[in-house]
């Protein structure tokens, strides 16, 4: 999507590659390596359907194989073309570096619109694609390792993990060849709501440093702070009920295809999303809150905390001097364009980059990748041992009391929690806020550092980019 005369989503991704190449010691010849797109394998295939046969257009990108295998969703979508796949490919480089996931950069995109398909026949479509991809190694527990992407979810990598273990009916590791499956297909508790936990992890992150909120003109913890989100998919969804439900932030708006909501007492995410579900996706209808048809003008609402939660480029020249937003947090990949960028920093809104924000989606993947080479799931062997141990404990304290006369008690709430060993659902959000703290630690480290680096998106590059580097330079390069 090319806006108001600006870069191409991949020209947006590069300029913002060199912007920070030009603050680091690179020879030009590493530099370009780790730049450019290593391969692009593009398909058409045909499949019966509806009494005919239709040809389908896929993609799937291998940008960075500095590590192995490499990890990048598969998105359906009527606008997927080569450019975007690449782009998208080249940030699963720099966001696998950034949290420390030991993948290199991939993507895949079909280009379809998968409502226009019943269930049965997108499942067709979905089994021949990844039959393409698996032939050619494209898909492969030790080589590629596709994930959810917009318009994919669970479903569709049962599919895939499926139509992989047909294929290669003796590979122990079968089930490693995609992540974000259903958890009784092999996937991992926390995996959908993933990318939107990590979203709110990251806020929670940056909340913690006063500089950081007051680079941003925001003071004080996330409770009461007023949010827009744009774009109710998984990811919108999952970051709105965390942020309301557990952080008291008030969801002010929620854009949507058809429009917005607006409700400045607040939105109940949960209603909303429901009423969605039974009317096609719309928000038209909603009974709470005012129904807004130009939905992109409410990007430029009065509030503390923007989240674009949907495709990219929907910031851009055209609207980048009316954002009043203080925070950006880019949950969707790309949301804003190269040239929104720079009127943004100038105006002196901090953003949270793209290849931070949502890499809840990828840490998760890397758990379940890791959990499928294992062959056992998380907590499966310690949970009852922790559970053992802090009962000691509580019941040494309970005697104490006792025996000395104290007169205390443990409350019966505090018993059950601290009593409780931790499953699988409780390690992978541990995993995650750990990896979503780590990451923006490094990332604030070189933005407060140098002097020459003025915001996190340079930052972020820095670190990914330097770290891509040390394993190319290990390699020999």
């Amino acid at each position: 999507m090319q806006l108001h005369n600006e870069p191409s989503f991949r020209e947006s991704v590069d300029l913002m590659f060199k912007r920070a190449t030009a603050l680091m010691d690179l020879s030009p010849g590493l530099e370009e390596k780790i730049r450019v797109c290593n391969s692009t394998y593009t398909v058409r295939f045909g499949v019966r359907l509806r009494g005919k046969i239709e040809t389908f257009t896929g993609y799937r990108s291998v940008h960075s194989e500095h590590m192995e295998p490499v990890k990048g969703g598969i998105r359906y979508a009527m606008g997927v073309n080569q450019d975007e796949v690449e782009a998208l490919a080249a940030l699963m480089t720099y966001k696998c570096a950034l949290v420390e996931t030991p993948f290199g950069g991939s993507k895949g995109g079909l280009c379809i619109d998968p409502r226009a398909w019943d269930e049965h026949e997108l499942e067709q479509i979905t089994r021949r694609f990844a039959y393409e991809l698996i032939k050619r190694d494209l898909i492969h527990p030790a080589q590629n390792v596709p994930a959810p992407d917009m318009g994919t979810g669970e479903r569709e990598m049962a599919w895939i993990a499926d139509q992989y273990a047909r294929m290669n009916t003796t590979d122990i590791n079968a089930k490693a060849c995609v992540t974000g499956k259903p958890p009784h297909a092999g996937g991992i508790q926390g995996r959908v709501e993933a990318t939107g936990r990590g979203v709110q992890y990251a806020l929670r992150e940056f909340f913690r440093h006063k500089d950081d909120k007051a680079a941003a003109g925001l003071s004080g913890d996330l409770d009461g702070k007023r949010i827009v989100v744009q774009g109710l998919g998984n990811v919108g969804y999952h970051a709105a009920k965390f942020l309301a439900a557990e952080d008291g932030a008030k969801i002010i708006a929620v854009i949507e295809r058809d429009g917005a909501i607006v409700d400045e007492n607040g939105i109940d995410i949960d209603a909303l999303r429901q009423h969605m579900n039974g009317h096609q996706g719309m928000l038209a209808g909603y009974p709470h809150g005012t129904h807004v048809a130009d939905g992109a003008s409410i990007l430029e609402l009065d509030c503390d905390i923007l989240i674009p939660a949907a495709m990219e480029g929907v910031i851009h020249k055209g609207n980048a001097a009316r954002i009043k937003a203080p925070l950006i947090i880019e949950a969707a990949n790309g949301p804003i364009t190269f040239g929104a960028d720079e009127i943004l920093r100038e105006k002196g809104v901090v953003i949270i980059p793209d290849m931070y924000a949502n890499a809840g989606g990828v840490t998760v993947s890397y758990f379940e990748w890791v959990k499928n080479l294992s062959h056992i799931r998380f907590g499966r062997m310690q949970r009852r041992a922790e559970e053992a141990r802090s009962r000691l404990l509580v019941e040494e304290l309970e005697r104490l009391s006792s025996d000395k006369g104290l007169g205390w008690t443990l409350t019966e709430d505090f018993k059950d929690r601290f009593l409780t060993g931790s499953d699988e659902l409780a390690l992978v959000r541990s995993g995650l806020d750990d990896t979503m703290r780590t990451a923006y630690q490094s990332m604030r480290e070189i933005w407060h550092g140098r002097s020459d680096v003025q915001d996190l998106r340079v930052a972020a590059y820095i670190v990914a980019i330097s770290r891509v580097a040390q394993t190319y330079r290990s390699k020999g390069l």
